[in-house]
């Protein structure tokens, strides 16, 4: 299931606590459109901006409860992937950018440049790495598992504490350098 484009104006929350610490899931009625680690820079605060209100009921609150069952199987180790309608606003690029991420397999490791290669432009390394830190749904779609050219973690919005430990989590740090 590819990624949409999204306009919504209105969202709707939930709060997950991870052993990677608090995340907030957001949703429209038809899709979930960002997952936001606590200490996200990309993504305002919910509980403080205008349109957002908490998911309680009806078809968003019904996305954010799959979502939350997903991402619990995930941190129990009992789902390896995600099966959720997607909607997020970017460009088709970076819509390009996150489908190829989503095609990297649970427990692996891929690179800036090998993902530029995939998506046909072997000089678009820097593009696919902007895009990657663009990415509005980590985990669910898992820009943790790119890596450097030479294996080193690089930069996440969750932080590089948050990167190992999910590739950790995923039995993918073998043979990654230190960062």
């Amino acid at each position: 299931m590819d990624l949409v484009l999204s306009f919504h104006m209105s969202l709707a929350f939930t709060r997950l606590q991870t052993p990677i610490g608090e995340l907030v899931l957001t949703a429209s009625e038809t899709a979930l459109t960002g997952v936001y680690f606590p200490t996200s820079r990309r993504g305002p605060a919910p509980t403080h901006q205008a349109g957002w209100v908490e998911a309680k009921q009806g078809p968003a609150a019904e996305v954010l409860a799959r979502a939350r069952q997903q991402l619990e199987e995930y941190f129990a180790r009992t789902r390896t992937t995600f099966a959720l309608p997607l909607e997020a606003v970017g460009s088709a690029f970076e819509h390009r950018v996150w489908n190829a991420l989503r095609q990297i397999p649970y427990g692996t490791t891929t690179s800036y440049g090998a993902l530029a290669k995939l998506l046909g432009d072997k000089h678009a390394t820097r593009a696919v790495g902007l895009a990657n830190g663009k990415n509005p749904i980590p985990i669910i779609v898992p820009c943790h598992r790119v890596v450097g050219s030479k294996g080193e973690l690089t930069g996440f919005g969750g932080g590089l504490d948050t990167k190992r430990w999910l590739l950790e989590h995923e039995g993918a740090m073998l043979g990654l350098g230190a960062s």
